[in-house]
């Protein structure tokens, strides 16, 4: 890769001395029972927060800063107005199992006129559901694969979205759902993984055409002065199925799936103007994730998947910590910036 090609390190805005004003910071997390989730992937997909919240809470403290974990359950409210936080840092994704009811935490937290990091209650909501999220980029003229919303077992599904096929299930992260087998070459057998989405997860599902071609990570990360873009193509060790790369569940549990290099010019500039404007019209706030695949043939960056409140910690499995390593920012660094940028509205 040409040195032109290697972006130079970015500085984010922080102020160690304004920290000194927080006296409580609460990290929130997802409280998880394995009867709330149709299967073992699903559950285990959510189950990783309570541990990397803490893990965040140490992080917290190593910067001199008070902290504690709160499970998103229902004496949650109730906590917070005995532990009366400073700022809330929010890492939860489900409430009893549901992605939707996940925005009851920043209406609790609003309610409580506590401030929290992360998406607001409408980011939320648009985050939380695939086939909104997809229109929303189609109305900002934000380039993602063509699609089909489905809700029922038994519709048909429109035979000009074009072919190779993924389902995906419209409220869910963690790859729920897309298997090494989840690339369909015929729009029968698109159906039928449709229909069995639909059955065993309650749940409407997306099918969209597959994007052959390199699969990108964007972060974008807000630190009060600049919303920053950070990006990493990933390099796939195989393919799953033989045909195609992408990240399926079963790639979670290896560490050598895949690995992160730079994005080179042109395209790197273009991906970035486009992730502020989905950024923006998401309504994600603070930082999120977003999936990118180009196509080929056409070198168009498509949007296939946006992820507010992305996965936050330490552990350099997650995405967006592997993003910003290759970018030479740790974790800390992101902290910090986060941490000062509510601390300055602190008396």
């Amino acid at each position: 890769m040409a040195t032109k090609d290697i972006p130079k390190k970015v500085r984010l805005q922080s102020d160690k001395e304004a920290l000194k004003k927080f006296k409580l910071v609460v990290v929130a997390y997802s409280h998880v029972e394995r009867e709330w989730f149709p299967t073992e992937d699903a559950y285990y997909a959510e189950v990783e927060v309570e541990e990397r919240a803490q893990d965040v809470v140490e992080k917290i403290k190593d910067l001199g800063i008070e902290a504690k974990g709160l499970p998103g359950d229902q004496y949650f409210l109730t906590n917070l107005l005995v532990d009366k936080p400073d700022l809330v840092l929010n890492l939860v994704d489900t409430l009893r199992g549901k992605d939707r009811l996940q925005t009851s935490v920043p209406a609790a937290l609003e309610l409580s006129n506590i401030p929290y990091t992360g998406a607001s209650m409408e980011g939320m909501i648009i985050g939380n559901d695939r086939n909104l999220t997809k229109r929303l980029l189609v109305a900002y003229d934000i380039p993602t694969p063509p699609f089909q919303f489905r809700r029922r077992v038994g519709k048909a599904i429109d035979e000009t979205i074009g072919l190779p096929l993924i389902v995906k299930l419209n409220a869910s992260g963690g790859s729920v759902g897309i298997d090494n087998h989840a690339v369909k070459e015929t729009v029968k057998e698109a159906e039928r993984k449709a229909d069995q989405m639909i059955e065993l997860y309650k749940l409407p599902v997306v099918v969209e055409r597959f994007v052959d071609g390199p699969e990108i990570t964007v972060v974008v990360f807000d630190d009060g002065s600049k919303k920053h873009v950070f990006m990493g193509e990933k390099i796939f060790k195989k393919k799953p199925d033989g045909k195609h790369f992408f990240t399926s569940i079963e790639s979670y549990d290896d560490e050598d799936a895949y690995h992160y290099k730079f994005v080179p010019e042109p395209l790197c500039s273009k991906i970035a103007k486009l992730a502020v404007r989905a950024f923006n019209g998401l309504h994600h706030n603070d930082y999120a994730k977003f999936d990118i695949r180009i196509e080929d043939s056409t070198n168009t960056p498509y949007f296939t998947d946006s992820n507010p409140n992305t996965a936050f910690g330490p552990d350099l499995g997650l995405p967006f910590t592997e993003v910003l390593k290759l970018h030479d920012i740790s974790f800390e660094e992101v902290l910090t910036s986060l941490l000062s940028k509510y601390a300055k509205n602190l008396p």
